[in-house]
């Protein structure tokens, strides 16, 4: 009797089954997020210590939530970065300046 049949249980549990998807096709449509925008941030640095020059930074869409391609004044800086690596990236960009 080890591989005896349990057909009334496989019913139940048939049953529970069939019960719960009419359950979830009856019930309200699920809210899915809003799609991204294509620019997602912009970061615009004004530098005042040797001109006034103005950088802007801006992070797009990736296929990934949590990151983003930076590009810099229209010249891509990397492909695929969070936002702590690009702001990193955005304060080695700029040299040290000696105090007076």
């Amino acid at each position: 009797m080890p591989y005896r049949k349990r057909t009334e249980m496989a019913k139940r549990l048939a049953a529970a089954r069939e019960a719960q998807e009419r359950k979830r096709l009856e019930g309200p449509a699920p809210e899915y997020p809003a799609d991204l925008p294509g620019l997602r941030r912009e970061v615009i640095v004004r530098d005042h210590d040797f001109a006034n020059v103005e950088y802007r930074f801006e992070l797009w869409r990736t296929n990934r939530v949590d990151c983003y391609k930076l590009v810099c004044d229209g010249n891509m800086i990397a492909e695929r970065v969070g936002w702590a690596r690009a702001l990193e990236i955005i304060r080695k960009g700029f040299v040290r300046v000696r105090a007076v």
